[in-house]
């Protein structure tokens, strides 16, 4: 059964528009924006129906604070309001709103409005599902590609991926940046992560897999794997509409080998002048090569990448992700040996 929360602060109107969904739907009456927000945390609804004139925080501002959050912009909200002027029914829909209903309102014309934009949300969302399958599959297959040239660096982009997820979530726990990781879709962040590394498509055979050191020469030749991946991306970006699923992967790619102290590449950029992404993947992609097998060195223990790691905080990394890297490195472990199996 659909889940529709009715927020008016008028008690008759609440119960009217109860009365008439009892069956249907399961409906919550909440008399307020803010009891709506404290609900919102534990259960996202199907449609929003909204009254408009209510004290504290009216239809419009609630509907403003509905959609400039990820998690719940796209919910389906339905405006009852006894306003009929030309003038509120265009404010609501340019903020956002998909429909009007009139109070005082006939009861049958409320469930057939819901069941039409219900019915239709569920077949927009499952188009963006298919888009999302089709975008999915995509960079899975480049990124495969990208791995199977780089021989040293087998499983690095899964890895790597699973890693994120891990730390993001810890840092949304410990209420570290978490306004600006709110403001992402971490449907679309997460898999754009696989693109980190997609630069290295351009590196020839013979440096990526060289068994040994690297030249001063070759080593500069591998760092321009961050702007190619960038380079590569904005081709990309230029022949589709979907920005902000390769506007994460840009930033993943051009930022993961930045320093806190901007003693890294390819800009030498300095503290929170590094775009969150890159300060991110910098801890994950450090880890994963620290305990991995590589020509050039033998695996780290888990204890000692931690160690090195958390030593370089305020150098190599974010004091601030680090703090929280080292609460959940234990989950990173276990992912590695999980992988290995």
């Amino acid at each position: 059964m659909k889940t529709v929360f009715i927020v008016d602060d008028n008690d008759t109107n609440l119960m009217a528009a109860k009365l008439a969904l009892s069956g249907i739907y399961k409906t919550f009456a909440l008399p307020s924006s803010e009891r709506m927000f404290q609900l919102l945390e534990r259960l996202t609804p199907d449609l929003i129906l909204l009254d408009v004139d209510m004290p504290e925080m009216d239809g419009y501002q609630t509907i403003q604070t509905l959609k400039s959050s990820s998690k719940h912009k796209s919910i389906p909200v339905i405006f009852l309001t006894a306003k009929q002027d030309a003038e509120s029914e265009i404010r609501g829909f340019e903020l956002g709103a998909l429909d009007y209903i009139n109070k005082p309102f006939s009861p049958p014309v409320l469930v057939r409005r819901i069941e039409t934009h219900i019915e239709t949300d569920k077949l927009i969302k499952q188009g963006q599902a298919k888009i999302f399958e089709l975008h999915n599959a995509t960079i899975t297959v480049i990124s495969d590609m990208v791995e199977k040239r780089d021989t040293v660096t087998g499983g690095h982009i899964e890895r790597t991926q699973m890693y994120l997820e891990i730390l993001i979530d810890a840092l949304i726990r410990g209420e570290v940046y978490t306004e600006e990781i709110h403001a992402w879709d971490l449907n679309l962040l997460l898999p754009s992560a696989q693109l980190h590394d997609v630069g290295k498509i351009t590196i020839s055979d013979t440096i990526l897999n060289k068994p040994g050191k690297l030249s001063d020469e070759e080593f500069e030749l591998i760092k321009t794997h961050t702007t190619e991946g960038e380079r590569i991306i904005d081709l990309i970006t230029e022949r589709t509409q979907d920005e902000g699923f390769l506007r994460h992967a840009r930033l993943f790619a051009g930022c993961h080998h930045e320093k806190w102290n901007g003693k890294g590449y390819p800009r030498g950029l300095q503290g929170t002048d590094i775009p969150l992404e890159g300060r991110i993947m910098a801890v994950v992609d450090v880890y994963d090569a620290l305990v991995c097998d590589r020509p050039y060195k033998k695996p780290f223990s888990h204890e000692e990448a931690v160690e090195i790691i958390t030593k370089d905080s305020g150098t190599h990394f974010d004091p601030s992700i680090i703090s929280v890297f080292t609460e959940v490195a234990d989950a990173f472990r276990e992912k590695f040996l999980e992988m290995a199996l």
